[in-house]
Parts: C-alpha cells; sequence; structure tokens
C-alpha cells in the first residue's frame, strides 16, 4: 500500500486526515510530563481506540503516536535506549488500525528532534540525520505507508529528517508540515512560501503547515502557501481547533466541529490536497470534517 497515497493524490484525490493525539491522550489518562510513545507498549488498547475513533470519523490517515520519538526526546523520560522499539511498537499499532480500514494510510510520526540546529544549538544536518534515522528505522519496521516530519520550525532540520527518510524509507511518500505561530512565520523565522518552495525542493512529496494558532490564522498561511506552489507539490494543512481557554482548572479548545468544517471548506476551495486537524481536535471534528473534504 506504500505508493497508494501518492497515487491517490496525483489522481486528484483529496484526503482527509486525523485530529490530535496529544490532547486526547491526556483526556484518556496521560500524565502531565508523561511520555505518550510509551503508551505504545504500556497502554496500546488505548492508543489504538484513538486512533480507531479517527478512522471510524472518515480519517484516511491515521498518525503514528511517535511526535517525541527521536533519542533527546525519549531521553528525557529515560527511554532513550528504546528509540528503535517505541517506534516500531506505535506503528504496530496503528497498522492494526489502517488494515481494519481499507483506503486508509499509516504515517510514521516524526516531531522535532529536541535539539538546536547549529550557530543555536550543536545539532547539525548531518548529526540530525542520524536521529531522524533511529527513529524512522522503527516506523518502517513497524508498517508505516508514509513518513509525517511535522511542527518543524527549522528548514536545517527539516533537511535532517528529510534525508533520513529517504535513506531509512526509500520509496515512502515523505510529508512535511511546519509550524507558523509567531507573526505568520515559524519560531525559527521561515514564511509559508519560502517553506513550499524550500521543502519541496529538498524531495519532500507534501507540503503544509500544522499546529498554530487557530483556523483564522491558518487561512492566512494557506493561502501563502497555494500561491507559492507549483505544477507536482501537494499541500497539507492540519489547524489546531481554535485555541486553548480556560475552564474550570484545565484548558479546552474553542474551535467547535462546526468551525472546523467550515474552515476545512475553505481548505478545499484554496486547493488544499491533504485536510485535518491538529491540537484540540477530536473524531467528533473530523466526522464534521469528513463531508466537506471528500464530499
Amino acid at each position: 500500500m506504500a505508493g497508494g497515497l501518492l497515487e491517490a493524490l496525483q489522481g486528484g484525490q483529496r484526503v482527509l486526515g486525523d485530529g490530535a493525539m496529544g490532547t486526547m491522550l491526556q483526556d484518556a489518562g496521560l500524565t502531565d510530563g508523561g511520555a505518550p510513545e510509551l503508551w505504545n507498549v504500556e497502554h496500546p488498547d488505548k492508543v489504538e481506540a484513538i486512533l480507531e475513533a479517527y478512522a471510524d470519523a472518515g480519517a484516511q490517515l491515521i498518525t503514528t503516536c511517535t511526535f517525541g520519538g527521536t533519542r533527546p526526546r525519549l531521553e528525557m523520560h529515560d527511554l532513550g535506549d528504546r528509540v528503535e522499539e517505541l517506534n516500531r511498537a506505535g506503528a504496530e499499532v496503528a497498522r492494526r488500525v489502517a488494515d481494519r480500514h481499507p483506503g486508509t494510510w499509516v504515517l510514521g510520526d516524526v516531531g522535532p528532534s529536541g535539539e538546536l540546529m547549529e550557530p543555536m544549538g550543536t545539532l547539525t544536518v548531518e548529526t540530525g540525520r542520524e536521529l531522524f534515522a533511529e527513529q524512522i528505522r522503527g516506523l518502517v519496521q513497524g508498517g508505516a505507508d508514509a513518513i509525517l516530519i511535522e511542527t518543524m520550525s527549522d528548514l536545517g532540520e527539516v533537511e535532517a529528517a528529510v534525508a533520513a527518510a529517504k535513506a531509512e524509507a526509500p520509496g515512502l511518500p515523505i510529508l512535511v508540515t511546519m509550524s507558523f505561530d509567531t507573526n505568520l512565520r515559524t519560531m525559527m523565522g521561515v514564511k509559508p512560501g519560502h517553506a513550499v518552495e524550500a521543502v519541496s525542493a529538498m524531495g519532500a512529496d507534501v507540503v503544509g503547515a500544522n499546529c498554530g494558532r487557530g483556523p483564522d490564522e491558518m487561512r492566512q498561511i494557506a493561502a501563502e502557501m497555494a500561491e507559492a506552489r507549483t505544477a507536482g507539490v501537494y499541500l497539507m494543512t492540519q489547524s489546531n481547533a481554535g485555541l486553548p481557554q480556560l475552564v474550570g482548572d484545565e484548558f479546552r479548545y474553542d474551535g467547535t466541529p462546526e468551525v472546523m468544517a467550515d474552515w476545512a471548506r475553505d481548505m478545499r476551495e484554496l486547493g488544499i490536497d491533504v485536510i485535518g486537524a491538529c491540537c484540540g481536535s477530536t473524531p467528533a471534528h473530523i466526522a464534521a470534517m469528513r463531508d466537506v473534504v471528500l464530499g
């Protein structure tokens, strides 16, 4: 099924992504400071239930619970020696769900490494490539159909991750999204249009934006990306479900399923190829977006 996702996009099919994992895990009992990736082996049933709910809601992309699966981030939880194991387990959980839903693909999720690139930090493209390669090996072993490199802010780190994906997952589609949450730029100053040009030149198959400050800003970001796209570049957007608001003693995102459905309609009209959601979203949000995206 590895080539199926690109074939679908090349055939003009619009694809519906899934929603948040982190906030869903918190609702399922993950405590602050806990390692979501550990749940792939300690509570795989709970991770699988979340992904199953997204698939039932209509999501065609099922994202592994491996966002923080690089060695530096896992070392924060004393799990640095379990990189391949936890990523493989995460992909296996998602694979079980996708296999029950024909036409659904597993995205092996790769988040930022947790290290800063030179000159602000010590990470180089080469050392970054090695970190990401270790994670991606596990995702491939577990059965990922594509590699999703998401919530990135530094083009150097993107370059490292894309290089690792090409080396460790040859033939699998590579999707890259950056987070533009600082005056419509990434934390490192990258603009949406520049991201499309630079990341597509690296060899990514799909380029886009995720997270951020909610649907309104994502509309502006997506418009800039659409303006910069060239033939053969596929675009992806996954907005947060609004912004977090303090309700009682906990934060809740204020973007309702209806708000996200309206946003998804705008994304479709803009020609975005892959439309999903991010922090604060739930299967109810994806269900509301389904008919808009796929109808």
